[in-house]
């Protein structure tokens, strides 16, 4: 038996639970939610990086489909109630294949059933706009974590790729957590500052997750994770789930990335922009510097790292498929999962490690968040605090 052989049979046993996927917002930007447009019941290669079949192909027994909407948006609450009708619609319209999960019951009733059990994770703390009353209603709709902040600082909390200025929590974040504990919502501290995730672990009673981060010793990004604080995750009980985005994992990416960016901003445009203008400067500069192209080995190095660092049940994948532009070569898309686990398995990878790193790390951590929630339930009522009583 080949190692891709083996790594694809323990899949059948041990499915994947992958802690980020982007779907919901391709669909927003590609068809407007036209579910029909871009069937994920037949394959879509040419416009994403999932689909049933790739799922399937790839072992994957779970998904956190992201609700993402931009921190731009200057009402973020009704878009991000649209990503979450799109998961909605979605399992609705494939109930052969996806079955809404809300616990970590719901996960083991799915894989029994061979199905994907399809979770929420809202990707910024913007998504509540200030209100714990709205992130009591995103719980109630299904949402079983959120990202604390995503590329920008939210008013209580510092991103990882912003200017800091709150110095990680303020008192109304520590307070974000801690009704995120009493409500079993799991605290992602994916996209967030250093001073952010140590804030969040000294305030959090229940086990945090980072749904999409690499290691930071690895490769040197702000969005990784510093080993300070992946030495504290077997205390917590937490799991960091590598992600496959290449400017995260490759060295060479992010210097490559950091250059392509001072070459725009050379030539007046913002390195973010889309514009055809822009886009054509952009393309000069990757003809006469190729892009650096990660593999399956370097998001491995990851694992192996990190795994030296947190322990191998602290450990999981976040893809970050269809919300990056490029992915690494045996990693294309969502049917890529059997290649990793392959190199891992030829790394000295034991059967029960990758069942650890696939499957039941992810189930255990809801688990537990569920344990923390009905204990606090007991003790505590929902917070009416506010952010200008907290800090204002």
């Amino acid at each position: 038996m080949t190692l891709l052989d083996r790594a694809r049979e323990l899949l059948r046993e041990f499915p994947v639970v992958d802690g980020h996927n982007d779907l919901p917002w391709a669909l927003r930007e590609q068809v407007h939610y036209d579910l029909a447009a871009r069937d994920i019941a037949v394959r879509q290669d040419a416009h994403l990086h999932t689909d049933l079949p790739r799922l399937r192909e790839g072992g994957v027994g779970a998904q956190y489909w992201s609700v993402y909407v931009r921190s731009d948006l200057p009402d973020p609450v009704p878009a991000t109630l649209e990503q979450i009708d799109c998961v909605r619609r979605l399992i609705d319209r494939h109930p052969r294949d996806l079955r809404a999960a809300l616990t970590a019951a719901d996960m083991e009733a799915a894989r029994s059933e061979g199905r994907i059990a399809s979770l929420m994770g809202a990707e910024g703390g913007h998504s509540i706009a200030n209100s714990l009353g709205v992130l009591r209603g995103l719980y109630a709709l299904g949402v079983r974590y959120m990202t604390l902040t995503h590329n920008d600082n939210v008013d209580w909390a510092d991103s990882a790729t912003d200017e800091p200025r709150a110095g990680g929590l303020t008192a109304f974040g520590r307070e974000v957590v801690r009704e995120m504990n009493r409500l079993g919502m799991l605290v992602d501290l994916s996209h967030v500052a250093p001073t952010t995730m140590r804030d969040a672990l000294d305030t959090s009673t229940a086990p945090v997750i980072f749904s999409h981060s690499s290691s930071r010793a690895v490769c040197d990004h702000p969005r990784n994770i510093p080993d300070d604080v992946l030495e504290r995750l077997p205390a917590n009980g937490g799991v960091a789930m590598v992600t496959f985005v290449p400017k995260f994992v490759l060295q060479a990416a992010v210097d490559w990335t950091a250059a392509a960016d001072d070459n725009l901003r050379a030539h007046g445009f913002h390195h973010l922009d889309g514009t055809a203008e822009a886009m054509k400067v952009h393309q000069a500069f990757e003809e006469g510097h190729p892009r650096p192209v990660a593999t399956v080995a370097t998001v491995a190095d990851h694992l192996d790292h990190m795994r030296e660092v947190a322990g191998v049940d602290h450990l999981g994948i976040g893809g970050d498929y269809d919300g990056t532009a490029f992915t690494p070569e045996g990693l294309a898309d969502v049917s890529g999962y059997p290649n990793l686990l392959a190199e891992l398995l030829d790394r000295g990878w034991s059967r029960a490690d990758l069942a650890k790193l696939t499957w039941q790390n992810a189930v255990r951590v809801l688990g537990a968040a569920e344990d923390v929630s009905r204990a606090l339930r007991e003790t505590s009522a929902p917070s009416h605090a506010t952010l200008e009583a907290l800090d204002g």
